[in-house]
Order: C-alpha cells, then sequence, then structure tokens
C-alpha cells in the first residue's frame, strides 16, 4: 500500500536527530478534533502524577529472563491492572506475543500497557535498531461517538483512565484524529496536517517505533512508515526508567496486539535489530561483551 507516497510524494524521513527532544514545529491544538477528555479526569491525572512519582527500572527476576531467553518476544503481553471492568484482554489461541483487546460500548478513556517493558532502563541500549510492535483494529466505535484507539508508551505508574500521550512520560498516535501526543494533554499535534490518510482505521494496522540511538519514535500504517513523529524523547532519563508498551480504547473496540507473535506489516520490524526481547541479553554495565543472537526459532 503506498497511499503514503500519494499523499505526501515531497515529504522525506531525515537522518539522525538532535540529543535532546524539543517539541515538533506542526502547530499544537488546544482542543481534539473528535474527543476531549473532561476537566476533572485533566485535575484527576495532575493529582495522581504528583501523588505517584516514576518508578525506577528495575533489573528483571532470572526466572523472567531465562523465560525471555527461551521464548523471545512471545513473553510480552498486555495486561489489565483492574482499573476498567468494560476492557478485556486475552490471548488469542493460548499464543503468546499476542494479546486481543475487547471494550464494551460506554467504556470510558482506557490506557493498557505491557506486562514487561519495551525500553528497559538497566539493560544495555544497542547502537542501531530499537522496539516496535503492531495493533490491528478490528472494530472502533464511530469517532463521532466517542472511539478512540490509541497506540503508544507509558511509564509505570501511569493514570489508567487518561489515553497514551497526555501524561507524564508518555507518548501516543491517536486514530480517532491522527493526531500525537507526548506529554500533551491539549489536543494533540496533526500527523497529517491535510486531509486524514483513512477513513476508517477498522482493518488496518498500526504500528509504534522506538530507535535507541536517538531517541526517535515512529509509527507506520499498513506497513508504511510514517515521518518520525519525535526524535530525542526519554534520552536523558532513559537509565533511571522502564518504558512499556501502551494502548488506549475508548467506546467499543477490538484490537489485537502483535510484539512479535506472528509476522509485522513493516517488514523492516521482523529483523533481530527491532525485536522487543533484544535488549535484555544484557546488563547495561556489561557494554564489553558480545552481544548475544537469538536462542530460539522466531515465530512466523
Amino acid at each position: 500500500m503506498y497511499w503514503f507516497k500519494q499523499h505526501h510524494p515531497n515529504q522525506q524521513i531525515q537522518p539522525g536527530a538532535p540529543p535532546e527532544w524539543a517539541p515538533a514545529v506542526e502547530q499544537s491544538r488546544t482542543y481534539g478534533l473528535q474527543n476531549e477528555a473532561s476537566d476533572e479526569s485533566y485535575e484527576k491525572a495532575l493529582e495522581f502524577c504528583e501523588r505517584y512519582p516514576v518508578e525506577s527500572s528495575k533489573i528483571l527476576p532470572s526466572r523472567t529472563i531465562a523465560d525471555i531467553d527461551n521464548n523471545g518476544c512471545l513473553e510480552w503481553r498486555i495486561q489489565v491492572d483492574g482499573s476498567s471492568p468494560t476492557a478485556v484482554v486475552h490471548n488469542p489461541n493460548g499464543k503468546g506475543g499476542l494479546s486481543q483487546i475487547r471494550s464494551r460500548a460506554g467504556c470510558p478513556d482506557t490506557c493498557l500497557l505491557s506486562n514487561l517493558p519495551i525500553v528497559a532502563g538497566q539493560y544495555h541500549f544497542p547502537d542501531d535498531g530499537g522496539v516496535y510492535f503492531e495493533i490491528t483494529v478490528h472494530k472502533m466505535t464511530d469517532p463521532t461517538k466517542g472511539g478512540v484507539i490509541a497506540i503508544g508508551t507509558a511509564c509505570r505508574p501511569y493514570p489508567l483512565w487518561r489515553l497514551p500521550g497526555w501524561n507524564r512520560l508518555s507518548a501516543g498516535f491517536h486514530l480517532d484524529d491522527f493526531h500525537k501526543f507526548f506529554e500533551d494533554a491539549e489536543g494533540g499535534r496533526p500527523c497529517f496536517p491535510g486531509s486524514a490518510p483513512l477513513t476508517s482505521v477498522v482493518g488496518h494496522t498500526i504500528g509504534c517505533g522506538y530507535s535507541f540511538h536517538t531517541g526517535t519514535m515512529f509509527f507506520t500504517i499498513d506497513g508504511q512508515r510514517l515521518p518520525d513523529a519525535f526524535t530525542g524523547i526519554y534520552l536523558q532519563n532513559r537509565s533511571g526508567i522502564d518504558v512499556y508498551a501502551a494502548v488506549g480504547v475508548s467506546g467499543e473496540c477490538d484490537v489485537s496486539v502483535n510484539f512479535g507473535g506472528t509476522s509485522f506489516k513493516w517488514l523492516e520490524g521482523n529483523e533481530w535489530r527491532w525485536k522487543v526481547e533484544r535488549q535484555m541479553r544484557k546488563l547495561g554495565g556489561d557494554i564489553g561483551e558480545q552481544e548475544e543472537l537469538p536462542a530460539y526459532s522466531a515465530q512466523g
């Protein structure tokens, strides 16, 4: 699918990135185009973030590392923290590396995080590649009636009644209006200043990637990489935090999440240098050791 080249024939992805994050040049918006959280939600999230500091990065238990060595990306999944009885997560067919999120009509803004970090502060950051995961949308309430699905990242604890990208150390791409957010509680910045690339996201696959070396976050649609959304994020305090995959839902939604349990639409994401388990091969202080190769057969 080459819709992006057709809509933006002169837009190129620039190599490299500045050493620290700076706001994008796109015009920000005070309000969302389709949906807007309440003032109560905003104030409650501020209070939450003041009361509960970000968790420091942790060394994973030896049993977890052993499971990752044996199973790779199959150890990652989306989990429910008991915050939303209207959103349910399960692993389809018992396969690892995959999760299915279903929310009922009337589901409020809800953020669901991965069980394991995708950027782990205590572990070695390779000089190339990064991490990548995808979602596929099977159902979403019409955005004009409150339907939202968002993909991105967040640190724990995160106010789980807020969508990814709205609060501290969180980034998100919202599929109701195609706006991108990083610590932005207002209306975000449009990824597509002109017309939206899709009239409906149902049936399409959206990916989220993060580059270790530059701190660049980017998104994909049906395997086509979009221009970089943010550069330099998480670099300044990366060694002190763990960053988790985040998926947000509002309204009736059905979305599958793929951490590598099946092949990605973005073909480059299937390479070893973008696998979520790659970073866990050695601790950050073991920079003199050679990186280990996968000890398992990747799932196709």
